[in-house]
């Protein structure tokens, strides 16, 4: 018994299947209906330690303060002082290294109801976050959450399910998941340009000053991404974010990149400076911003139908504004999958993941 041909359409269903179906899970394991860990700041939880072959298919958590917020609460974002790691396979490093709110898909510490095939955000608010991506693991997995709130005490739930084989079969890479930020953007100031200058003039003929949203060694493919924007730009002027070409290098090729697209909106999948909230299956903007697109912008792709593989190496970029002139904050999480060991990752401290209003 292996990972297997079968998939999960519709069409697949009926097709008879003989791995065995597990759950990690927070139940309560004295009867009682305190199905939860609490997590205590500066605690690090064990949430799931599978031993043998198998593959995570589905993922729900949710997670709330214990006391009710006040004006003076210190940790209102727990939602980026909480990090999901996970470990394959006793690989010394982590595969999964991301805040825990932007791996389901939304940046800012925020919450919002949305559904993609393989995140949602679901009532009440956003609060309940789920992830579809399969995971399969050869001999172990390991899902930690770390807090480092400086004073809330968590209640978190959760449920990590997952396939059980006796062996798992070859040719399929690990999930692996990454956080970045650059606030603010290496960009330009205005001076004396003007407006139309400002936002639509240069060039980039290199994309060495790009945003980049993954830089991965070994063979793989990316699966797509989350991206968070905080507009810090202050001006009565047309003032739009984007503009910003995506570049896609693949297996270290010079400009131009294989895949180099059109502009932030365009590789969104949206068009025309989207102000509206939107959300579909592979791509969605679930933050819009305020008014001429100031405040809090987040957004998704995901390369379901057509992951972008590579065999040595990928570096997935994107411009922050035309040629890069925009200085605004931007932050990310990348999904791809891989053969391990992959290039080691870190995380940033928590004072350098804090939101800005």
């Amino acid at each position: 018994m292996t990972y297997g041909q079968h998939g999960s359409s519709l069409r697949d269903l009926p097709r008879l299947r003989s791995h065995r179906r597990r759950r990690a899970s927070s139940w309560d394991r004295s009867g009682g209906n305190d199905d939860r860990v609490t997590v205590a700041p500066g605690e690090t939880v064990t949430l799931a330690d599978i031993r043998g072959a198998g593959s995570i298919n589905h993922i729900w958590m949710t997670v709330a303060p214990r006391d009710p917020g006040t004006p003076e609460t210190h940790d209102r974002d727990f939602l980026r002082k909480l990090v999901l790691r996970v470990f394959w396979d006793d690989n010394e490093h982590p595969s999964v290294l991301v805040p825990l709110g932007d791996f389901f898909g939304m940046g800012h510490a925020r919450t919002a109801n949305f559904v993609s095939a393989p995140l949602q955000m679901s009532p009440q608010d956003g609060k309940a976050f789920n992830c579809w991506f399969h995971m399969p693991f050869g001999s172990r997995a390991r899902f930690e959450l770390t807090s480092e709130c400086e004073e809330e005490v968590l209640w978190f739930y959760y449920y990590i399910d997952y396939d059980e084989f006796d062996e798992l079969g070859e040719g399929l890479g690990r999930f692996h998941a990454q956080w970045r930020r650059e606030c603010p953007a290496d960009g330009l100031d205005q001076g004396q340009m003007s407006n139309a200058e400002y936002l639509f003039g240069g060039t980039n003929l290199d994309g060495d000053g790009n945003y980049v949203i993954l830089e991965a060694e070994g063979r793989g493919h990316y699966v797509g991404c989350v991206l968070n924007v905080t507009n810090l730009r202050r001006t009565s002027d047309w003032n739009w974010y984007g503009e910003g070409d995506d570049m896609i290098f693949i297996d270290g090729e010079a400009f131009p990149p294989s895949l180099h697209g059109t502009g932030t909106e365009d590789y969104f999948n949206t068009a025309w400076c989207p102000s509206q909230p939107y959300h579909a299956p592979y791509h969605g903007l679930t933050l819009q911003g305020g008014e001429n697109w100031s405040g809090q912008i987040s957004m998704y792709r995901f390369h379901i139908e057509d992951p972008v593989p590579f065999t040595t190496s990928i570096k997935v970029t994107i411009e922050h504004g035309h040629a890069n002139r925009r200085q605004d904050d931007l932050s990310s999480v990348a999904y791809w999958y891989q053969e391990l060991p992959h290039r080691p990752f870190t995380l940033p401290p928590v004072s350098a993941r804090l939101p800005i209003l």
